[in-house]
């Protein structure tokens, strides 16, 4: 959730920020971005399987040819690790939904508003901080939102990365309450763990618009 939050979020405002002019070559950028959103998420899990493959991943590859063979590792296979090498793949997989919801919010600011920032002698990291991100925070909120429901629910790019190992360490709460109810046949736990997903994303999701109504304020 951590990763979902504080990567795909800053990470999507970032490039639409960056992205915002509609002329050709950033619009491809978008586009390209945006791309794995179209992708069954069992051909992204595959992809990304492939850049961690100890003997044939493209990762350990390129560490090889820079002359850091030291660290190259098993990325999947280490527990100590292999929740950190799943961040990339669920941050590089939704961060493109986020682009274009910032995008969308960013166009809908009046140019004259702009115009008279302009006038006015704000620019850069003042506009952005005074006028920007204030007017598109109900849509940064909307996103946070999404971004906690839907990491609490994680389950098919772990599954087909890791399944929830090696020894536990990548388990989630969707995996786990799969494992528990369609492995171990325990179906009253399963669905436990179910409702027990729902009332912590509603207690994360109150807590996260809480602050940020407060923060909206001020």
């Amino acid at each position: 959730m951590l990763a979902s939050v504080f990567g795909q979020v800053p990470l999507a405002l970032v490039l639409a920020i960056v992205l915002h002019k509609n002329n050709t070559f950033q619009k491809f950028l978008r586009s390209a971005v945006f791309i794995p959103m179209v992708l069954s998420t069992v051909v992204i899990g595959m992809i990304w399987q492939y850049i961690y493959h100890p003997q044939i991943g493209i990762l350990n590859f390129l560490l090889d040819s820079l002359g850091l063979s030291s660290w190259k590792l098993g990325w999947l296979s280490n527990p100590d690790i292999a929740i950190y090498s799943l961040m990339p793949p669920l941050i590089w997989s939704f961060v493109g939904l986020y682009l274009i919801i910032f995008a969308s919010a960013l166009q809908n600011i009046s140019s004259e508003i702009h115009d008279a920032a302009k006038i006015d002698g704000a620019e850069g990291a003042r506009k952005l901080f005074s006028i920007t991100i204030p007017m598109i925070w109900s849509t940064i909120q909307v996103a946070i939102i999404l971004c906690i429901s839907g990491s609490l629910k994680s389950f098919d790019l772990v599954y087909i990365m890791t399944r929830g190992g090696p020894a536990h360490a990548t388990e989630l709460l969707a995996t786990y309450m799969y494992n528990s109810t369609f492995t171990s046949y325990r179906y009253g736990f399963g669905s436990a763990v179910s409702t027990s997903i729902v009332l912590i994303s509603l207690l994360l999701i109150g807590t996260s618009q809480y602050f940020m109504n407060k923060r909206a304020q001020k």
